[in-house]
């Protein structure tokens, strides 16, 4: 690279270098602090706090300069992988952010800050009218979004592609009726297990705690460089690789809820953690996609956390943690009680069956609103509705039911395919890993958790985002992403469980 270009480089990297702070000080720590720590009374200024740093972000991806620096570059380094992602990187960034008038992407952050709150109002109050009229006006700003950013097809399509890049509701339409077919048809052919324990009590936050920090040690998140906080909803946020901020929820009266809370964000977090620190200062040292870190998530949660030999290992600790409740209770028991299929209400409760279904509606329920098709004060009849015709459980109320997630109220519309989309790409990454390395998430323990670990970090989380999760797929699988790798490890595994 000539002298000349490798000035312009460093000018395009210290310009994005400080577009990472704002978002990194927005997303990581500001949001992060809401969440945890600010108080109730102090929303009202937070929101203006997040609609300053929105705007400056803005104003940076709007630089004239940056801008020209980007045509500079795509012109003379196309064939560079690196170059070409992060200029790809930025050009997605602007066409999100700054094709929203400035005014209105302003007041669409602030209400959103506001929005929160109220979710979190109505949902303890059990009232949806509460929350109804702010998630109206969500809905109004995404319908303009979706304008502002263009779709060939369909308005839902625009709010897809902002998620994960290349997907469409053409692409999502052809894998659900298969998937939706799949977990209904399997469903309803169950056995039921009697036996399934039930085991509940008063378990301490400080001792869920302990047992937390000790599962994310298992897997290998390094708290030199991360931390573990508590909160309404789990969650996990990135101040740069060497910064990492799970969240987890626990339930008082259930221990397993809150196991595998933690296990799905600490996957989340060893994919943050795992991003080559080299590639700060491009946009490229995050996640590739929601999409791509929820697939490291479900593959702790699910195809790790709930395997037999991890089982075993998570056991001991419980035994040792909460003796009274656990001590009598064996393995195999455990392992079926951490496995049983049981249609439910709450997604982040839902089993690997189930919560297909749990998502299916969800985007059905978006799909429909961005075309007008249902209106918002319809929702609590049309969740209830669905709820009984695909998972036939009565839902009583809103806390349960239309209420029960945060996305909606934090701006994540057209987010939930990116769940169906997790399970495929966890199921076609797990299947060339054990292809790979024997099956070796059939015999997990202490070491083959540190060899799952590094084989992830050098085939996935390195790369960050320079590959888009379609590109990283077919890298490191030889093969197109293929939702057949999910149906077949979910029949394995429940005909493993003498379940079906």
């Amino acid at each position: 690279m000539r002298e000349e270009d490798i000035k312009k480089l460093n000018e395009l990297h210290k310009l994005l270098r400080d577009i990472e702070y704002i978002k990194h000080t927005l997303n990581g720590v500001v949001y992060w602090d809401k969440i945890t720590n600010m108080p109730r009374g102090g929303i009202d200024y937070r929101s203006e706090v997040m609609g300053y740093f929105a705007e400056e972000l803005y104003k940076k991806f709007s630089s004239s300069k940056l801008h020209k620096l980007v045509s500079y570059f795509e012109k003379k380094y196309d064939k560079n992988i690196k170059i070409m992602a992060m200029i790809r990187r930025i050009k997605r960034n602007y066409i999100y952010v700054n094709s929203i008038p400035k005014n209105i992407y302003r007041d669409y952050i602030a209400h959103i800050s506001i929005s929160e709150a109220i979710w979190q109002e109505a949902k303890e109050k059990n009232n949806f009218d509460i929350f109804a009229p702010y998630l109206e006006k969500i809905i109004d700003y995404f319908k303009k979004f979706t304008n502002y950013w263009g779709y060939t097809d369909n308005p839902y399509d625009a709010l897809l592609n902002y998620y994960e890049e290349g997907i469409n509701t053409k692409l999502i339409e052809k894998m659900i009726p298969e998937l939706k077919s799949f977990a209904i048809d399997t469903l309803s052919k169950i056995k039921t297990n009697n036996e399934v324990l039930n085991i509940k009590g008063d378990f301490s936050h400080e001792r869920q705690k302990e047992l937390s920090v000790i599962i994310l040690k298992l897997i290998g998140f390094d708290f030199s460089y991360g931390r573990l906080d508590i909160s309404e909803h789990p969650t996990t946020l990135a101040n740069s690789p060497k910064d990492i901020r799970i969240v987890t929820a626990f339930n008082k009266n259930d221990i397993l809820k809150g196991v595998y809370n933690t296990l799905h964000e600490g996957g989340k977090g060893l994919y943050e953690q795992d991003i080559d620190c080299n590639l700060l200062g491009t946009l490229l040292a995050e996640v590739s996609s929601f999409s791509l870190q929820e697939a490291e998530a479900k593959f702790y949660e699910s195809i790790i956390g709930k395997d037999k030999q991890f089982c075993k290992i998570l056991l001991e600790h419980i035994q040792k943690l909460f003796p009274h409740h656990y001590k009598n209770i064996s393995l195999e028991e455990f392992y079926k009680e951490v496995n049983k299929v049981e249609p439910s209400l709450i997604r982040i409760e839902a089993d690997e069956l189930t919560s297909i279904l749990h998502i299916i509606i969800r985007y059905e329920i978006e799909y429909d609103l961005i075309n007008d098709n249902i209106k918002v004060q319809d929702l609590p009849k049309i969740w209830k509705e669905k709820y009984k015709e695909y998972l036939n459980v009565d839902c009583e109320d809103d806390k349960n039911g239309v209420l029960q997630d945060i996305h909606w109220s934090a701006g994540y519309f057209g987010y939930f395919p990116s769940y169906l989309l997790s399970g495929i790409y966890a199921a076609q990454i797990a299947a060339v890993l054990n292809k790979d390395l024997g099956n070796i998430t059939e015999n997990i323990n202490t070491e083959n958790l540190k060899i799952i670990h590094n084989w992830l970090k050098e085939n996935i989380h390195r790369y960050g985002a320079i590959y888009t999760p379609s590109e990283l797929i077919e890298k490191v699988s030889g093969k197109p992403i293929n939702s057949i790798y999910y149906i077949e490890y979910l029949k394995k595994k429940y005909i493993g469980l003498d379940k079906i």
